[in-house]
């Protein structure tokens, strides 16, 4: 399927529904904790416990589940993305090729490795690794999949949210990682009149940038959670549908970022990668508004050590 077919799909509510049970057999359904910090209350969904390490697995699974089979699967990622995709076709026994920029971590690297897949280090950034994957899946037989940009994709990622509303009809924002704005136009698709805050690093805001521009701009990548929001650029799809469905663009500092993730271990015990600590600094920081909110803790796929011991 070219990017043009695919950009013109934009998915719906309706995608997502469909996703959820088209995926299900595979896929963990995550648990929800009722949380409190320093006496506020938020609900924490805990998707760094999905198969993979991440929710990037569902959106894997849709797109190749609900295509024509091919015979091999290429892909570029900062590492999430490339391990669900990775994870997703050895459950279903396809041979997978993943490229990633030469700064993926060491242990993202590894796990997509023991899948069995094909690791390709290419370029210093995802938009590298991504013109090297475009040009290697275009041969007969091969499908690129694209970590963001694609609906079926999106409609998979939307998943965790319809899990969360299904489980508390109550809850009233939901509040998500952005790196490429996949799981954000999911989260938006899914919870209907319910808000959805899109969380970035300052020096990783494609969202925030292209919002301002009126349009997907060329972004800095600059942060200790660029290795999963590394993306330079908000996806086309993801940025049509935050257009129609707006969600509330929040940013926080690394510092930030950095010391939610050190408390998510010292209250829960919860192990995130620096990416998936985004939106609960942002929590942390009072900019997530709702009586009752929801964190989406969306990986955990890193090897790390507390900033403070």
């Amino acid at each position: 399927m070219t990017a043009t077919a695919l950009h013109s799909a934009v998915p719906t509510t309706a995608d997502v529904t469909e996703a959820a049970v088209t995926i299900r057999p595979y896929v963990r359904r995550t648990p929800l904790l009722d949380a409190q910090v320093d006496g506020r209350r938020l609900l924490l969904k805990l998707e760094h416990l999905q198969r993979s390490g991440s929710f990037k697995l569902r959106g894997a699974l849709n797109a190749m589940l609900t295509r024509p089979r091919v015979a091999h699967v290429v892909t570029a990622s900062g590492g999430n993305h490339g391990l669900g995709v990775a994870t997703a076709a050895s459950i279903l026994g396809l041979p997978a090729t993943v490229f990633v920029p030469n700064t993926v971590p060491a242990g993202k690297a590894r796990r997509i490795e023991a899948t069995g897949a094909r690791l390709v280090r290419h370029g210093a950034t995802y938009a590298e690794a991504a013109a090297a994957a475009t040009e290697a899946a275009d041969r007969p037989g091969h499908c690129y999949l694209h970590a963001y940009d694609d609906p079926a994709v999106i409609a998979g990622q939307g998943t965790v949210a319809a899990e969360v509303v299904a489980d508390v009809p109550e809850v009233d924002a939901i509040a998500v990682s952005v790196g490429g704005g996949g799981l954000a136009a999911g989260t938006a698709l899914a919870i209907g009149p319910r808000a959805t805050v899109a969380v970035e690093p300052y020096d990783c805001q494609c969202l925030a940038d292209a919002l301002t521009a009126g349009r997907p701009v060329d972004c800095q990548v600059n942060s200790a959670a660029a290795s999963a929001l590394g993306a330079t650029r908000i996806g086309e799809l993801p940025f049509a549908i935050l257009q129609q469905r707006p969600a509330d663009s929040v940013l926080v500092t690394d510092a930030e970022l950095l010391a939610a993730r050190d408390l998510l271990w010292e209250h829960f015990r919860i192990a995130a990668e620096p990416a998936a600590a985004v939106p609960f600094a942002a929590w942390l920081a009072g900019r997530v508004s709702g009586r009752l909110p929801c964190v989406v803790i969306c990986g955990a796929n890193t090897d790390w050590t507390p900033t403070h011991t």
